[in-house]
């Protein structure tokens, strides 16, 4: 039905949106970023357990794949200390204009999974995505370790998201999420026991922070990950995958009316920040247009 299409496209966007305020919310929780993980995924743990069992899914899973999943748990975890760690030490600009390289890494890690040809303008979009980078390193020197972190970041990001597009296609999406999540608290506890972080300090939360972290992990998390595999039954890859692209925008936009001062950043970055949204969005077109042919 044409209506139900169009639901799923502006839930869709709205999705995006939320994934674009995810930065914001990083930014403003006052904890360090391995904290603020292990708060996000015991909480969203806690929402999608909930979501299984009230809508009657099976927990089971095989052993093999539980291994799996454990390994790709850990992976998450990381990327998301990674994601948080770029924003405290640069901006939420500067960590999502280093996210835009995520779409040149999975064209070449693809085919490394996949068992695909590397495509000729995958690499030449890459190679101006890195171009734009570069520029913005230059007039933006001072937030260097920043840009480093987002980089391994996105890069764990690309692989936990390679491995999951195996499982998918053997278990349910939500459970196999469950299962990351309750490995990546696993692995974070393991961390915080040998660091003898599980202080009464660790467990007292101010209010602001309560509230930041519920929202981070309910509608950021639980929600836009649900509500994103819903729209795929109305929606192509392709146009969930453009539309995705403007999370980096949505992100800079918001951090900039939000955040403020700390967030303007030069005219050469948003410069580059233009050229490589817009190399991506060009890349998907051209995906789209190859597999028509």
């Amino acid at each position: 039905m044409p209506n139900d299409r169009l639901k799923s496209y502006l839930n869709l966007h709205l999705i995006v949106f939320i994934w674009g305020f995810t930065a914001i919310l990083g930014a403003l929780i006052t904890m360090d970023a391995d904290v603020i993980v292990w708060y996000r995924m015991l909480l969203a743990s806690l929402f999608l357990g909930s979501y299984i069992f009230f809508s009657k899914k099976s927990f089971q899973i095989a052993w093999d794949a539980l291994l799996k999943l454990t390994l790709v748990g850990l992976l998450i975890a990381l990327h998301w200390i990674f994601f948080f760690h770029a924003i405290h030490v640069s901006n939420v600009s500067i960590t999502l204009s280093v996210f835009s390289l995520g779409a040149f890494l999975a064209s070449l890690l693809e085919p490394l999974f996949y068992g695909r040809k590397i495509l000729w303008y995958e690499v030449f979009f890459g190679l101006i995505i890195i171009a734009a980078l570069s520029v913005i390193m230059q007039v933006e020197m001072a937030y260097f370790e920043g840009m480093l972190f987002a980089l391994i970041s996105i890069t764990l990001g690309v692989l936990f998201t390679l491995f999951n597009g195996k499982l998918i296609q053997k278990h349910d999406s939500a459970v196999i999420t469950f299962y990351e999540f309750l490995a990546g608290i696993f692995f974070i506890s393991g961390y915080f026991i040998w660091e003898n972080k599980f202080t009464v300090a660790f467990f007292d939360v101010s209010f602001n922070n309560w509230v930041l972290l519920l929202v981070l992990s309910s509608v950021c998390t639980a929600y836009a990950f649900t509500a994103s595999v819903k729209v795929m039954k109305q929606l192509s890859p392709y146009t969930v995958m453009l539309t995705t692209n403007l999370e980096p925008v949505y992100g800079i936009v918001l951090a900039y009316f939000i955040i403020g001062e700390k967030e303007k950043m030069s005219v050469l970055f948003y410069a580059g920040a233009v050229i490589i949204i817009v190399t991506v969005i060009l890349n998907g077109i051209l995906k789209h247009r190859r597999r028509l042919k």
